[in-house]
């Protein structure tokens, strides 16, 4: 299934996903177009929200677990093997490693490592300048959910980029679609490992 956690003999594969953003990022959307995309691949996964405040702007949490075997559970996940988070500024305000498996991954938007303790593996990309580029803005927030799970494709391999452009294609028809479609592909390239943050191991 990729580079992520590869299954021993015998045991299925199960790779579980938090995304963390802010209302109106698309984090939802994000976890539910991960769901497609592996689908696609002839993987079992599944995705939901956890739902709090729900203003624009408001921290916002969604799921997403991939599988190669029927998935049995459906709670929230408290020990993700992977962790998306979609504004950086976030970190001011929540855990967003809390429960992280040690050795996961964090794929964050951002020019510059935020991760300041932990043995993680660390990417960065610059997913909001990728959105503005590409005119992806919704009431005036730039839209990188997308440009996200290029990003989550290229660091962790748990998808393929063709089956996310695929997935975003299929939900987004038209000149959306292909916008968001050119935003995973550049970020797809444009992803790269963190350099250790301050206190930090990084990627």
């Amino acid at each position: 299934m990729g580079r992520v956690g590869p299954a021993e003999s015998g045991r299925a594969l199960l790779i579980e996903i938090r995304f963390h953003g802010r209302g109106g990022q698309g984090a939802v959307t994000a976890a539910n177009l991960l769901v497609d995309a592996a689908i696609l691949e002839g993987k079992y996964a599944q995705a939901f929200p956890h739902f709090g405040a729900e203003r624009r702007g408001a921290p916002v949490v969604a799921f997403a677990r991939i599988s190669d075997r029927p998935i049995q559970i459906h709670s929230q996940i408290e020990e993700p093997d992977i962790v998306v988070v979609l504004d950086p500024r976030l970190f001011d305000l929540v855990d967003p490693l809390e429960g992280l498996k040690p050795g996961g991954y964090v794929v964050a938007n951002a020019r510059e490592n935020p991760v300041s303790r932990g043995d993680y593996n660390v990417w960065c990309v610059d997913a909001t300048s990728i959105a503005l580029s590409l005119g992806l803005v919704v009431s005036g927030w730039p839209v990188v959910n997308t440009t996200m799970l290029g990003a989550l494709s290229r660091a962790t391999g748990i998808v393929g980029l063709e089956s996310v452009v695929k997935a975003i294609k299929s939900n987004f028809p038209g000149r959306l679609g292909e916008a968001n479609a050119a935003a995973a592909e550049r970020a797809y390239r444009e992803a790269r490992p963190c350099p250790a943050g301050p206190g930090g191991s990084g990627g």
